[in-house]
């Protein structure tokens, strides 16, 4: 015979793995059903369990019932006149209560707990296989307990004559399966009611499932932990400010720059947004009372541009951004611009006096070209002796002197008030330099083009504080409009370069008050505004001076080294440095 073919290998059947499914519809529905199903389980055991101890308690007290019913005068007297015997009146008298009642067995003794019937008929005159003590002693019985026709439900109750004497005791039976028969019997319709009780709950699982998959768009828990994940580093990596609003205002999440920005702390979450910033435009703008695209508002020291974008439950998201240094940039540019026209128009000016003292020279007029150079060279020299003589801060007199030319140009006389003194001790020179700036811009801007146009600037010191005064012979400032020029974004002018104004009182209101001072407008004693800013702390505390060697510089303030190339100043030149030309 040939050798069979071998048989060709079969493939490896890959068995299929039923693991946890991967939706969240079905994992929800499932744990739902898990917990519906475990519900109506316990509900079940925990209402069979009292279920069960109930009827054994029925059946115990239907024994005892029938044992009372047995225990009658005329069966004592027919055990007291009797003998024990199956054919005998107790015997009789038991077998029929136990056949009309459906007693397992009525069994009948005397005081020596022996049987006067029993279903068999055999046990009579015998002694019951359990301790009669208690029942003999006058005491009603109720057990489950196992004798001689098995596990059953007794009740006891003590056998007395016409006189109530106890001459025996009476022990009734129900068989014990007949109980757990009416125990199995109630199960079913049980089990009926956790089915449609199991059934609603499945259909109540599957409906909040549908809900959660259409809310989540069909989306896995992975993939949602993985998008929260994704949101929150992107959120905290932005380079704007985020903040979450809820229907009723309050903050429902804020990244790590929109804290920085506005200057709060992550215990804000959980908060209402009026609460944490407090009233003002800032409050508004992100609680949609103030409404727009790219809104400005000023949060501390810093320029923020806002904008607000409704959610569909009713909250919202407003992102922020920081424009501090975009906004000084454009204020730079501008001051630079006017820096520009000034110098333009001081070069086109300067071209005419060369003409002039060269057509002097030509003329062979040397004494009235000489005249003319001093007189021209004074102007200036005057205007930044008078400047650095009463502000000694290097910073803020440059600033002065740069306005005085720019001021002049513009045909307004910008000049110091005569008290003014301000040493060179300040904490932060840069701030006074923007009060100052904002302040002076706003005053020329005002006087420029009325008749007699002036600006006075009176700084002083007062302890450690600096007071700043700004009067100009502009229109004024309405009493009802003295508080609204210092809110974010309100202006009469039109617009700069930049494209953004109303931020310069602002930002002067908010360096006052974050060191503890005020700014407030008013009427100077001549018409026109007056500005006054108070900032307290603003200048060091002065060091004990030291006596400087003989023609030394040591201890010369910065402003006698800055007029130093000016020297020849008069101690009574006039304060105004700026007159217009």
């Amino acid at each position: 015979m040939s050798p069979a073919a071998p048989t060709p290998a079969r493939p490896p059947v890959r068995r299929r793995r039923f693991g946890w499914p991967r939706r969240m519809f079905s994992q929800v529905l499932l744990m739902q059903l898990a917990i519906a199903t475990g519900v109506t389980v316990l509900a079940t055991g925990l209402f069979l369990a009292p279920l069960s101890a109930q009827l054994d308690d029925q059946a115990m007290r239907r024994a005892l019932a029938i044992a009372h019913t047995t225990a009658s005068p005329r069966v004592a007297a027919d055990l007291l006149s009797t003998r024990p015997s199956a054919q005998g009146p107790v015997q009789a008298e038991a077998e029929r209560i136990r056949r009309s009642t459906g007693a397992e067995y009525v069994v009948v003794m005397d005081t020596h707990g022996i049987r006067w019937s029993h279903t068999d008929p055999a046990q009579i005159g015998r002694i019951v296989s359990t301790d009669p003590s208690e029942v003999l002693a006058g005491h009603e019985v109720m057990e489950i307990d196992s004798g001689t026709l098995g596990r059953s439900a007794r009740g006891k109750a003590p056998l007395r004559d016409g006189r109530g004497e106890i001459v025996g005791a009476v022990s009734v039976g129900i068989e014990y399966d007949s109980v757990r028969d009416r125990l199995l019997a109630a199960i079913p319709g049980l089990l009926a009611y956790a089915g449609g009780a199991l059934a609603a709950g499945a259909l109540a699982a599957y409906l909040i499932s549908r809900r959660l998959q259409r809310q989540t768009h069909d989306l896995a828990f992975s993939d949602i932990s993985a998008l929260l994940a994704e949101r929150e580093a992107m959120l905290h990596g932005i380079r704007e400010g985020v903040v979450a609003l809820d229907r009723t205002g309050r903050i429902r999440l804020m990244n790590d720059e929109a804290q920085r920005l506005l200057g709060i702390g992550p215990e804000a979450t959980g908060r209402p947004l009026d609460e944490v910033l407090g009233s003002g435009r800032t409050a508004d703008v992100l609680a949609g009372r103030a409404t727009g695209e790219d809104l400005v508002t000023v949060r501390g020291n810093r320029v923020l541009i806002a904008n607000r974008m409704p959610t569909h439950d009713g909250g919202a998201v407003a992102t922020l951004r920081d424009r501090t240094e975009l906004e000084r940039l454009g204020r730079e540019l501008d001051s630079t611009r006017g820096l520009i026209d000034a110098l333009r128009a001081q070069d086109h000016e300067h071209a005419n006096r060369m003409h002039t003292l060269l057509g002097l020279l030509e003329l062979e007029m040397y004494e009235e070209a000489a005249d003319f150079v001093n007189e021209v060279v004074g102007v200036h020299r005057t205007t930044a002796e008078q400047v650095t003589e009463k502000v000694r801060d290097p910073l803020v007199a440059a600033l002065l002197v740069g306005k005085a030319t720019v001021a002049a140009e513009r045909g307004v006389s910008l000049r110091i008030a005569p008290g003014s003194l301000l040493p060179d001790r300040l904490v932060d020179p840069r701030e006074l330099v923007t009060v100052v700036g904002n302040l002076v811009d706003n005053a020329l801007d005002a006087a420029s083009g009325t008749a007699d146009a002036r600006v006075e600037v009176d700084l002083r010191a007062e302890g450690r504080a600096v007071v700043l005064r700004v009067t100009d012979s502009g229109p004024g400032v309405p009493a009802e409009r003295r508080e609204l020029i210092f809110t974010e974004g309100w202006t009469t002018k039109e617009l700069p370069a930049h494209g953004k104004r109303g931020l310069g009182l602002a930002l002067v209101r908010r360096l006052a008050e974050r060191r503890g001072g005020a700014a407030r407008v008013g009427t100077g004693a001549e018409g026109g505004a007056e500005f006054t800013v108070v900032l307290p702390d603003a200048l060091r505390e002065a060091e004990p001076s030291v006596p400087a060697p003989s023609g030394g510089i040591a201890g010369e303030s910065a402003g006698g080294i800055a007029s130093r190339g000016f020297a020849g100043a008069s101690e009574d030149a006039p304060h105004t440095f700026g007159e217009a030309r």
